[in-house]
């Protein structure tokens, strides 16, 4: 006849199943996946998951998305998703980069033997606005601030493949065409800065603290318009010839 089981055998037995969670829950996340051979396929499986993070992210917000709700939302297991990305701040901070970095690099680009400084200025402030005032992206703008106090690797990731990289892209443009005498910049960051901020003006505050809708293409033709002629008045060079 068995004994009854005493109270150090049932708590024998209770460590016994939490040991054998943890190694379970350890080896799912630690498991020895392999990632693709195939680099086409990785990338794809890569922006499968920062895709899958970036719509849960949205809807739930930052700290309400765990990693096991974000690998369903990817569509792949949780041992797949630590393959990838460590932990939930490496995948947001991922999605900030790959966020700026295509938003940068589709804005802020400039063909530096371009003598037209007015018409480019007005072709990279009508893209930047337009880009901007985007619901998707004044979401994650939100989502950034709601975390960069706590996780400033964050913020810091954000603002230097995003606002930092345009203001120095721009900034280069202007100092090119300032050595060719076509302009008359002294502080070619700061004139950068100005002329991004000027574009936005009346417009991404309003759409960004959901005062008003996006702006409509007349309305952003019409601030980058008056942005753009005040940058002129300010930096143009008179004494260069149109030629120049």
């Amino acid at each position: 006849m068995r004994r009854p089981a005493t109270r150090e055998d049932r708590r024998h037995r209770r460590d016994g199943i939490r040991q054998v969670a943890r190694q379970a829950r350890a080896a799912e996340r630690h498991a020895d996946f392999e990632r693709p051979a195939d680099d086409s396929e990785d990338s794809a499986k890569r922006r499968q998951i920062i895709a899958g993070a970036r719509r849960l992210f949205m809807s739930l917000g930052y700290d309400a998305a765990s990693m096991g709700e974000i690998a369903r939302a990817s569509g792949v297991s949780k041992g797949t998703l630590y393959v990838y990305f460590k932990d939930k701040d490496e995948l947001f901070e991922a999605i900030v980069v790959e966020e700026c970095t295509v938003h940068a690099e589709g804005v802020f680009n400039f063909d530096m033997d371009d003598p037209d400084v007015a018409a480019t200025l007005t072709r990279v402030g009508t893209t930047y606005v337009t880009v901007l005032c985007v619901p998707e992206r004044r979401s994650s703008l939100r989502a950034v601030i709601a975390v960069a106090e706590r996780k400033p690797e964050v913020g810091r990731a954000f603002y230097e493949t995003g606002p930092a990289k345009g203001v120095a892209r721009l900034a280069a443009y202007l100092q090119t065409n300032t050595a060719a005498g076509r302009l008359d910049v002294e502080d070619c960051e700061l004139a950068a800065a100005q002329f991004i901020e000027s574009c936005l003006a009346t417009i991404y505050k309003p759409f960004l603290f959901n005062y008003a809708p996006a702006p409509s293409p007349d309305r952003v033709a019409h601030v980058v318009r008056i942005a753009v002629k005040t940058f002129m008045a300010a930096y143009g060079n008179r004494d260069a010839s149109p030629s120049r």
